[in-house]
């Protein structure tokens, strides 16, 4: 059985090919989990996607993940407003890697700032649906030999 993987997307990621396109691109949220679901198994990992705009549902999700591999996580604007996410994160042995499509620090000063990074394992952002999969390779970069 191979290592699983948590991606977990929070409020509007449900929106993407149709929220700013400009930002996000043309990838509907389906199209990310294809991408991230293969690019996983071509490194060795089960992908377990899921998206909510419920905070309480990713804390949930987050303490579910405790024993996998890793957990790549897009709180969307949760990262910016959540210390209950900055705790799960602190609460689970997984290795966290914060997620986001665009550059969060090339947009509105108040996205700059996020309750997620001081907990995760690394941040990756501005690489478009690129970042999830740079986070798929963090993770099993992650993993012992």
């Amino acid at each position: 059985m191979a290592p699983i993987i948590h991606v977990l997307n929070g409020p509007n990621l449900n929106r993407l090919g149709l929220r700013e396109p400009g930002i996000y691109g043309a990838h509907t949220l389906k199209d990310v989990e294809a991408l991230v679901t293969g690019h996983a198994a071509e490194r060795g990992f089960d992908a377990i996607c899921r998206q909510t705009n419920h905070e309480g549902d990713l804390v949930d999700w987050l303490h579910a993940a405790d024993d996998s591999a890793g957990v790549i996580l897009n709180a969307g604007a949760y990262t910016h407003t959540s210390i209950a996410l900055q705790d799960a994160i602190r609460a689970i042995s997984a290795p966290v890697v914060e997620v986001h499509i665009s550059n969060v620090f090339a947009r509105e000063a108040f996205r700059h700032h996020s309750y997620i990074s001081p907990a995760a394992r690394g941040v990756i952002c501005g690489f478009g649906v690129q970042s999830y999969l740079l986070a798929v390779d963090a993770l099993r970069a992650l993993q012992p030999a």
